[in-house]
C-alpha cells in the first residue's frame, strides 16, 4: 500500500464517526488519534483495529499518537473542542457560544500542528467553523489553500434532499448551494439552483409538484433540521463524518470536486480579507485550490452581507 497518512484530532462523537468514515475510504495506510484525553484516543484506535479485522477492507495502521505524528501526515482532521448540550425544550444553542472556548482551543492545536508541519492539508470541523478556519488560517502562517472548513456542505446536502423531496427527484440531480455562515444567517441560493437542467421556476411548471416550492420554508428548514438532529439524539456526527470522507477523498485523489467550504475570503463579495465564509470551491491534491463566486440575485447578496457581518461580530467576540 502506499503511505498515505491521515491524522485526525478529537476524537468524540464527531471525530469517532470520522475515523470510521474515512477508514471505509481504503485510502490511508496510517490513521493517527490525538485527543487531549490519550485513553480515549488509545480506546478508539484499538475498538476500529478490532473493526478492520472483522471486515475485508484495507489494513490500515490505527493508533494513538500526538503532534510530531502530524509530521509526515498529508491530511489533518480538527474536530476538537467544545460542544454544546441540548436542554430540554430548547432549540440547539448557537454556534457562536463555543467561540471562545474553541478559539482557545485551536489557537493551542495549531501550534502543536505547525512545530511539526505546514504541509498537510487541513479540514476543520469546530465550530464556529468560519471563525475557528479564520483563525487557524490568519495567525500561524500557514500556506494559503492548505486550511479550509467544512463550512456549509453539510447544509447544501440538507438543501438539495428538501428540494428534492418537494419535486420527488433522486436528490443526486439537485445541484445549488448554501451560502455564507455555517449557523442561522446561512441562505440558499436559489438563483442558480438547478433540478436536472431546470430552474426551479422551470421545476415548478414541468415537474408537477403539488405546490410551488415554499422557497421561505426551505430556507427555515435547512437551518433548523440541525436542530432536530441535535435536540433528538443529542448530537450531530453521521452527516459530517461522511462530509469529511468526501473531502479527505477530493485531496488525496486530486477529484477536484466542488464543495461550499468555508475560508478567509479576499476580494469578492466586497469581503477583503475580514471574514470566512463558505461559497462553491475546488477541492483537490493542494486543498482549496480556488473560490467560485457563485453569481447572486440582490435578495441574496444582501443575505451574504448580513451573515459576514454576523461572522465578524463573533470573530471580533474572540480575539
Amino acid at each position: 500500500m502506499i503511505q498515505i497518512k491521515l491524522a485526525i484530532i478529537g476524537v468524540g462523537h464527531v471525530g469517532s464517526q470520522v475515523l470510521t468514515d474515512c477508514s471505509h475510504l481504503n485510502l490511508f495506510s496510517d490513521i493517527v488519534l490525538i485527543d487531549s484525553n490519550e485513553d480515549t484516543a488509545r480506546g478508539e484506535a484499538l475498538d476500529h483495529r478490532h473493526a478492520l479485522a472483522a471486515s475485508y477492507r484495507t489494513n490500515s495502521k490505527i493508533y494513538a499518537g500526538d503532534y510530531a505524528d502530524c509530521a509526515d501526515a498529508d491530511v489533518i482532521i480538527i474536530s476538537a473542542g467544545v460542544s454544546e448540550k441540548p436542554r430540554p425544550g430548547e432549540e440547539m444553542p448557537p454556534r457562536a457560544l463555543m467561540g471562545k472556548e474553541n478559539a482557545i482551543e485551536i489557537r493551542k492545536i495549531m501550534a502543536g500542528i505547525t512545530k511539526h508541519t505546514k504541509d498537510a492539508i487541513i479540514i476543520l470541523i469546530t465550530n464556529p467553523v468560519d471563525t475557528i478556519t479564520y483563525i487557524a488560517e490568519n495567525e500561524f502562517d500557514y500556506p494559503k489553500g492548505k486550511i479550509f472548513g467544512t463550512g456549509t456542505t453539510l447544509d447544501t446536502f440538507r438543501y438539495r434532499q428538501i428540494v428534492a423531496a418537494h419535486y420527488q427527484v433522486d436528490p443526486k440531480t439537485v445541484s445549488g448551494y448554501i451560502m455564507g455562515e455555517h449557523g442561522s444567517t446561512a441562505f440558499p441560493a436559489f438563483s442558480s439552483t438547478t433540478v436536472g437542467a431546470l430552474t426551479l421556476t422551470q421545476s415548478d411548471a414541468l415537474l408537477d409538484p403539488a405546490e410551488p416550492l415554499d422557497r421561505k420554508f426551505v430556507s427555515q428548514e435547512v437551518v433548523h433540521t440541525a436542530s432536530d438532529v441535535f435536540n433528538w439524539k443529542g448530537w450531530t456526527n453521521s452527516g459530517i463524518g461522511e462530509v469529511s470522507a468526501a473531502l479527505a477523498r477530493a485531496v488525496m485523489l486530486d477529484e477536484k470536486s466542488i464543495f461550499p467550504v468555508t475560508a478567509t475570503v479576499d476580494g469578492l463579495y466586497n469581503c477583503h480579507g475580514e471574514a470566512a465564509f463558505s461559497m462553491p470551491c475546488i477541492i483537490g491534491r493542494n486543498g482549496l485550490e480556488k473560490q467560485i463566486p457563485l453569481p447572486l440575485d440582490d435578495e441574496e447578496y444582501e443575505k451574504l452581507q448580513l451573515s459576514i457581518k454576523d461572522i465578524q461580530l463573533t470573530l471580533q467576540s474572540v480575539q
